[in-house]
């Protein structure tokens, strides 16, 4: 009874076990759609539901409240941000210039007929983008209600 997995050249380099094995599991997980197409990484987003509101957490430090661009589309909520810096160096005989773009973008469907679209708020603390979604009333979850028997 043979247990190990073997790529047939038993005698030269490391069985393909030990390939298949560390180099098959999703160590880092680079496939889980959290880059854009520019290969920087997307920020984390974090969701809570209370029974008046949503609250949506962006962890994007760095950024200056002026770089981000939310809009309300239907239902699909879409944060954006876009930041570009540029640093031109001149010294002596040589010049040195530096530059980087960010950009992301990410949308979020709301449930139909339950936000109270006119009343999002949005602001930006300590590296995180912070929102408000009330819920309309009649989409609040209301205590249970305590039914007499006559």
């Amino acid at each position: 009874m043979n247990l190990l997995k073997r790529n047939g050249n038993a005698g030269m380099g490391f069985p393909r076990l030990f390939f298949d094995d560390i180099f098959g599991r999703e160590l880092f997980n680079w496939e889980n759609g959290n880059f854009s197409t520019t290969s920087t990484t997307l920020p984390s987003v974090n969701i809570r539901e209370s029974a008046d509101h949503f609250e949506v957490e962006v962890a994007a430090p760095g950024m200056d409240k002026n770089d981000f661009s939310i809009t309300l589309e239907g239902n699909t909520l879409t944060i954006s941000s876009g930041k570009e810096q540029n640093e031109n160096t001149q010294e002596g005989s040589y010049t040195r210039r530096e530059f980087s773009y960010q950009s992301f973008q990410r949308s979020l469907e709301l449930p139909k007929n339950v936000v109270d679209e006119d009343q999002i708020s949005a602001r930006y603390e300590n590296g995180l983008l912070l929102l408000t979604i009330p819920k309309k009333e009649e989409a609040k979850q209301k205590p249970p209600r305590l039914i007499e028997i006559s």
